[in-house]
This record gives structure tokens, sequence and C-alpha cells, in this order.
């Protein structure tokens, strides 16, 4: 088989049928990561030594090449369990171990041990024909994405050994056991739903997780394919079916989700071609984690054992959804300076440009300005410490300016209502951070330049996602925007603010007068999370 492009770890898990396609396809994300010219994985064997085991540029030499306990930079990282990086001049490190056959020249190259706690599974090797200078960042991203390799590597071999010898139970409690070690939730989440899945061969599987805060079950994962039921909305505590398993604390079957009264989403049921389905309750020391939801394409009962087997797994899946909830919070505070000192940077940048600017009638209008900027900076890490880890809710964001602006900046005189309606998008912290100053800036443009005049009106806020192409309207219903208004030449600050950032999200800003609205739209596209 020959590598295909491969651009995440749970794509892996999805396309691998054995464990040798299984490495072959991570050599080719590890190609895809780095740019390396070569990728290899080695094993250990029995005696002691290692032996390739996965190649992405020569596969041919899979299984026929060994290498000896301790014998070149492989053997060395392989006892140690500690990377070597070597930056240029490859060939004249006496470590250095050609294959039989490669005549390939290479300068350089990063081996690390693949390690799943303490246990190492092998090594691998990339090399470049050219330099390769790893600063700091690059390389902690790279040790974190092989770690986490490693971890869902020893996950997916245990379950494909035990499939063979036990049942599916013991199968998929082992793959759960392993992924406590993971620090990557949407992982976890992936590979939940997936091997769930294949091994009970389910045609849908959709993991909900709670939402405290607005008390809410959120979709996090499904294996389905189907945009339209990845995009299913948020569900309240008690509704539906998903919502009664958590409140009741207890399993829930249905027979027919098709004609269920209390099943939200008929209409995609029956294009799915879905019928019985079971909610799982995903608990941890008796608190509501989330809802595992398990779908199959055709009328039937869930059997006693099937049942116990799905409440193991999803005791198992929120000790591990808890556990990576803990490291990436722990990780999050680890970076936090980093991000405040981003954060610093882009107030200073602000700052400059106001500093050019000779508008402002007052020393208080300047600052205004200035604390409504900073605020909203403020605002996405407070949001952050509410909502899911890394993900943050642009309706929250703007609920909370809207209220900061009623409180603090609203024009005396002026009886202006504010309105945040559409879709829930959540983003991560560098894109919230952006849209949260983007909508600070036209909340603040609609207060201040549309209703000069008027005293009366309405602004409202809406959020729109189109396949994570998101959309963010601010609007109002006072004074007409000039004649001769051109948002890409006006030199006002804030629009000048709003065009900089849109380009930093790699989006478009538009503003324009219809029916009597004067609306200022970003376009952009949603990023993954950090």
């Amino acid at each position: 088989m020959s590598p295909e492009s491969v651009e995440s770890l749970h794509e892996i898990v999805c396309r691998a049928r054995s464990v040798d396609e299984f490495l072959l396809l991570a050599t080719e994300y590890l190609h895809g990561l780095t740019g390396a010219d070569a990728v290899e994985i080695f094993v250990p064997t029995p005696n002691g030594g290692l032996t390739l085991r996965a190649s992405h540029d020569n596969p041919e030499l899979s299984t026929r090449f060994r290498i000896g306990p301790g014998v070149g930079l492989v053997g060395v990282v392989f006892e140690s369990q500690k990377p070597i990086t070597i930056t240029s001049g490859l060939n004249e490190d006496e470590r250095h171990q050609k294959m039989p056959g490669d005549e390939t020249e290479y300068d350089s190259a990063v081996v690390t041990p693949l390690l799943c706690g303490d246990e190492c599974l092998g090594v691998i090797r990339m090399r470049k024909k050219s330099e390769w200078p790893l600063d700091m960042e690059v390389y902690a991203e790279l040790e974190q994405e092989i770690q986490q390799l490693g971890t869902v590597f020893a996950g997916f071999n245990a379950g494909y050994e035990a499939g063979s010898q036990t049942d599916r139970l013991e199968v998929l409690s082992e793959v759960t056991r392993t992924l406590t070690d993971s620090p990557y939730l949407e992982e976890i989440l992936q590979l939940l739903v997936n091997l769930t899945a294949r091994r009970f061969n389910y045609r849908v599987v959709t993991v909900r997780l709670l939402d405290e805060t607005q008390q809410e079950l959120i979709l996090r994962a499904t294996q389905a394919t189907n945009r339209a039921y990845q995009r299913k909305r948020a569900i309240k505590l008690g509704e539906s079916i998903a919502g009664q398993a958590i409140e009741k604390n207890q399993p829930i079957y249905v027979k027919d989700v098709q004609s269920d009264p209390d099943y939200i989403g008929h209409d995609l049921a029956e294009q799915q071609g879905l019928h019985s389905m079971i909610c799982v309750p995903l608990t941890i020391q008796g608190r509501p984690v989330g809802v595992m939801s398990c779908y199959s394409g055709e009328t039937r009962a869930f059997t006693d054992d099937e049942v116990a087997a799905l409440e193991t797994i999803a005791k198992q899946a929120a000790v591990s959804i808890e556990h990576a909830k803990l490291q990436v919070r722990n990780t999050l505070m680890q970076e936090m300076h980093h991000r405040v000192k981003n954060n610093l940077q882009q107030v200073a940048s602000l700052l400059r440009l106001q500093m050019r600017q000779s508008h402002y009638k007052t020393l208080n209008d300047a600052l205004e300005d200035s604390l409504g900027r900073i605020l909203a900076i403020a605002s996405v890490h407070e949001l952050l410490s509410r909502d899911d880890l890394d993900h943050v809710s642009v309706k929250h964001i703007a609920e909370t300016l809207v209220n900061h602006q009623q409180q603090s900046f609203l024009l005396p005189g002026k009886k202006i209502g504010f309105s945040v309606q559409g879709d829930e998008v959540y983003l991560n912290t560098t894109q919230a951070t952006q849209i949260a100053l983007v909508l600070n800036e036209l909340i603040q443009n609609a207060v201040e330049h549309g209703f000069k005049e008027s005293s009366i009106g309405t602004i409202k806020i809406s959020v729109e996602n189109n396949d994570d192409d998101i959309v963010v309207w601010v609007s109002n219903d006072g004074d007409q925007l000039p004649a001769d208004f051109d948002p890409k030449t006006t030199g006002q600050l804030g629009l000048q603010i709003i065009r900089s950032l849109s380009k930093g999200l790699g989006g478009a800003f538009t503003m324009v007068e219809r029916d009597g609205w004067t609306i200022g739209e970003v376009r952009f596209t949603r990023q993954a999370a950090e």
C-alpha cells in the first residue's frame, strides 16, 4: 500500500485496518506535518533490537531492515528514551547509520522515541536533505504531536490485538483505559465515537458534552459524514432523549427515533436511515459530563450485555474526558504568560494607532476608546475561564460587550435596544480575541455614528455558521450612511482596526445600507482549536 495524504490522528484510526497500515499512515502524517524528506518508524524486536516497520519514502524496505541494540542514532534513542536533534552535518555524526540501498544524502535529522507513559513503543526517525533549524516553539509542538501519536498507537494496538481474543466489552474497555493518558479532548471524543461505531456496528454514534453554564448538551463528536448532522443544535437539559438520559442519569432506549415524539430531528433521522437508539450518560462520581448516543440502521433491541458494555465505556470515557480537561487547563496556565504578552503587544499597537489620530476632543474620549478595546480582549479571557477550555462562544462575547456598552458608554438621552441572535459558534482563543475587538469597534461605531441624530432604535448582532464559514453582522436602524461613504477608504480609526483585524482573520469586511439598516459584516473561516 502506498501512503496517502493524512491530515489528523483520528483520520489514521478511522482508515487503518492493521498495525502496519496504522504506522504507514503515521509516517505520511508526520511527513505532512514536518516536511521531512524521509520518515521511518522502528519497533522493538524480541531479541532487543529494532526493525523498520514503516517508511514514508521507502515502504518496500519495511520489515527488511534491522538494527542491533544500541546501534546508530535509532538504537541510542531507544535505549535512552531521549530525542536527538541534528540540525546539520548528519553524515559527519558517527552514530548515523545508513540503510542498505539508500544512496540519498541527508543533512539533518530528528530522532525521537515513540512513548506511551513509561513504555517505549519504538523510535521515529525524520530526515531532511537540507539544514533543519528548529526553534523551541516548533519543536515543542512536534514533541506534543508525537506524544499524542504514541498514546493513540497504544490504544489502537491494544484494541486491534485484543479484538481477535476477547469480546467487545474488554476490547473497548482496554482502548478507553489507554486514552486516559491522552491530553487531547477532541482526539478522545473522535476515537470514542469511531471505535464504538465500528465495534458495535452502529450507523451513527455521537457524543454531546454538558455546558454547565448554559445547561445545554453541545454536540462535540460524531463519525457521521453528513454535514447537517454535524451541525445539530445544542439541547437543553430535560429536552429530547439525550437531555432525559442526563436528567435521569440512566440509559434510555428508543425503539424508533423516526416516530418517537420526544426525539428532535425526525427529518434528519429519515435521511440517515436511523431507527433504534440508546443514550448513555457519561458521568464521573455521579456528576454528569455528557451523553453518548448510539443509533442502529434497523429497529431492534439492545441486549443486556450490550448496554452493560456501553455503560462501562461511558464511565471510562468520562474519566478520560475529565483527565484531558485537567491537562489542557494545566497547559493553558503554563502558556497564559505567552497569551498575555501577545495581548499586551496588541494593546500597544492599538494605542499607537490612536496616538496618530487627532480627532479626540478630550483626553477622556481617548481613554474611553482605549478602555473599550482593552475590555474587549479581557472579555475573551473571562469567558475562557467559564467556557469549554480553549473554545469561546461568539454569542457570549457579543453579550458581554453589549452589557458593558449599556453600563458604561451609552450616550445620555438615547434609547437603544440590543439583541444577540444566530448560531452558536465557538472559536479558538486567537480568533476569539480578534473577533471580540471587531465586535467592540462595530458596536461602538453603531452607537456613536448610527445615533448621532436618532435617539431611539435597535442594534442587532447576528452570527451565522455555514460549514465553518462564519459571518458576523452588527446592524442598526439609526442614521443612514453618508452618500459618499466608502468603508475601504475612510480614515476613521475604528474602521481601520476592523479592516486590519478582518484581514488577520483571513476574511473580509463590508459596510452597506440595506432596507433602512446600516450593516457591518465580517466574513472569515473558523480555525481548529489551539
